[in-house]
């Protein structure tokens, strides 16, 4: 299978060449230049098993389809449960069982199980660059870590995640660089992109990106969608609807995918925290990108979501069939944290901001007349965000041993202001 850049100026190229680059030279996502033909999946007894399944055809012709099963089996070596809530009907499928406890585990350690195999024998370091709005760049540090013949630097907006997760951010040290900057998750990925997209600097400095703009971090997200839907229509012939929590629109996107190839997924229902571009753009509004605002959901504190340009893609930039195939709702920082203590309160359930946005998008839609099967995508561990949670349900939450461990680590983070010449000097040492 032969991927092409959404913006049609790059020629076409096999997939582990795309995943080995992250952006297309054009300035495009690649996408495939065909998706495969949907058709009935059976459920498979583990994720891993899943996720070669179905990332088959993806890999089909190219060098690492060889290797497929078994980055998938070291990958996806942790639960992610679709478990019931007390409303009938109700599922959370929790994502946050990975070493950093964020869903973002995932796509990052199959990425490097990829990469891995490609630099095997290659005489140059590929240098990582990516940007984070909080648990991306923990994620991509961990599955990276120590890793031959890769350095990552992570870029995130100081002051604008979770004090545990600029903890998380730079406690690795070794082969990975923290790099704070002074300004906002926008300008960290204009930053990353604007490097990724230097000709020179990539001449002197293989460069590659772990965003979800890569199709190796992509990808493979659609394999969580698969399993927990293929499993739940194998036990009650229902449908999957998903509410997604959504900042930088990868995660929606997998589940996308994961649909438009025949998985037995319903709605997908987007919920924002007060970075409503999306919102406004399923209103009927004009896509129009914004500076980003902090929320209490800093992960999701996203103006200009990079995947929306393959979501057009995939609807032919038919804004009206696309507005008309999504709904998108926003959730306030008040609502939030209400929803955080009413949920503790009424279920005894704890969730993080991120996934509080998806909790109040489904209550107001059951309220709504919504009939059918329902998840909730669980995104990050409510440790993470201690500071917000715990006040919230008059109580701390466990922490989980894997992030223990890591909060137990020193860290540091380099500032730098958020201009790319800066990044271009840390690159180029």
């Amino acid at each position: 299978m032969s991927f092409v850049s959404t913006r049609g100026q790059a020629p076409a190229v096999p997939l582990s060449a795309a995943m080995a680059v992250g952006l297309a030279p054009d300035g495009g996502l690649y996408v495939p230049a065909v998706l495969p033909a949907s058709r009935s999946w059976q459920p498979q007894q583990d994720l891993a098993a899943t996720a070669a399944d179905l990332l088959a055809p993806f890999f089909a012709g190219d060098r690492l389809a060889g290797a497929l099963p078994g980055i998938c089996r070291q990958a996806f070596d942790f639960p992610v449960p679709l478990r019931r809530l007390a409303t009938p009907g109700d599922h959370v499928l929790e994502l946050f069982h990975g070493p950093t406890a964020a869903f973002k585990d995932i796509g990052a350690r199959f990425l490097a199980g990829a990469l891995s195999q490609l630099q095997a024998g290659q005489g140059r370091d590929l240098t990582i660059v990516v940007a984070t709005s909080g648990d991306t760049g923990a994620a991509v540090a961990a599955a990276f870590h120590r890793q031959p013949g890769v350095r990552v630097v992570v870029l995130y907006p100081d002051g604008r995640v979770s004090p545990r997760q600029a903890h998380q951010l730079g406690c690795f040290g070794d082969n990975i660089q923290a790099l704070r900057v002074a300004g906002s998750f926008d300008d960290c990925q204009a930053m990353a992109k604007q490097a990724l997209g230097d000709g020179a600097l990539q001449a002197s400095v293989p460069l590659s990106s772990a965003n979800s703009i890569s199709l190796g971090r992509l990808l493979p997200q659609m394999s969580y969608y698969a399993h927990a839907a293929l499993q739940h229509h194998a036990t009650c012939g229902q449908h999957l609807n998903l509410v997604v929590p959504t900042g930088n629109l990868g995660n929606a996107m997998a589940a996308v995918l994961a649909r438009a190839l025949g998985v037995p997924i319903g709605q997908i229902v987007l919920a924002t925290n007060a970075n409503a571009v999306l919102p406004r753009y399923f209103q009927g509004q004009d896509y129009q990108p914004q500076p980003s605002v902090a929320t209490v959901a800093n992960a999701m504190d996203v103006g200009a979501p990079s995947n929306f340009e393959r979501l057009r893609w995939l609807y032919r930039h038919d804004d009206a069939e696309l507005r008309a195939a999504f709904r998108a709702y926003a959730v306030d920082d008040v609502t939030i944290r209400a929803t955080i203590a009413s949920l503790f309160a009424s279920q005894g359930e704890v969730v993080c901001p991120h996934t509080a946005t998806a909790v109040k998008v489904l209550q107001d839609l059951r309220a709504g007349g919504a009939k059918g099967d329902w998840a909730v995508v669980a995104t990050a561990h409510p440790a993470k965000f201690e500071s917000v949670v715990e006040p919230l349900i008059g109580r701390p939450v466990p922490v989980p041993p894997a992030l223990h461990a890591l909060l137990q680590r020193p860290a540091q983070a380099a500032p730098v202001p958020a201009r790319y010449a800066a990044l271009r000097e840390v690159l180029l040492r």
